[in-house]
């Protein structure tokens, strides 16, 4: 059974930058397109950032196109989100999750495996 662990959430104000990573315990890393999705209070849960299984492609919802960066280390199983320039609208639980054998995709029921989630607060 895949298990995601996400880190590097917090409190930063409108303008700085975050890092969020996700470690994956349990299963082979390179079978496996990672996405990072958010959900903010009171909305639905939606795609942020995904990335293929050996890094030759990216995809980003159009609002943070710019300012995020996901990347993967697939030595240490791990996936990244760097956040820059970041906006009080951004303000959610970032969730990590993975699916398998999948090409990109931004759709949440694709994605079979799922972190448990870092809040991610942005200050006006």
């Amino acid at each position: 059974q895949v298990r995601l662990v996400e880190s590097g959430g917090g409190f930063v104000q409108a303008g700085g930058s975050l890092r969020l990573s996700c470690k994956a315990s349990g299963g082979t890393f390179t079978n496996f397109t990672m996405g990072w999705f958010r959900q903010a209070p009171g909305k639905e849960r939606e795609f942020v950032a995904a990335i293929s299984r050996r890094s030759r492609s990216t995809d980003y919802i159009d609002s943070v196109r710019g300012r995020f960066a996901i990347s993967r280390d697939n030595a240490k199983n791990t996936v990244y989100m760097q956040m820059d320039s970041l906006k009080p609208d951004d303000t959610a639980v970032y969730y990590c999750a993975a699916a398998a054998k999948l090409a990109l995709s931004r759709t949440i029921s694709r994605y079979s495996h799922w972190g448990q989630g870092t809040q991610v607060t942005v200050s006006s």
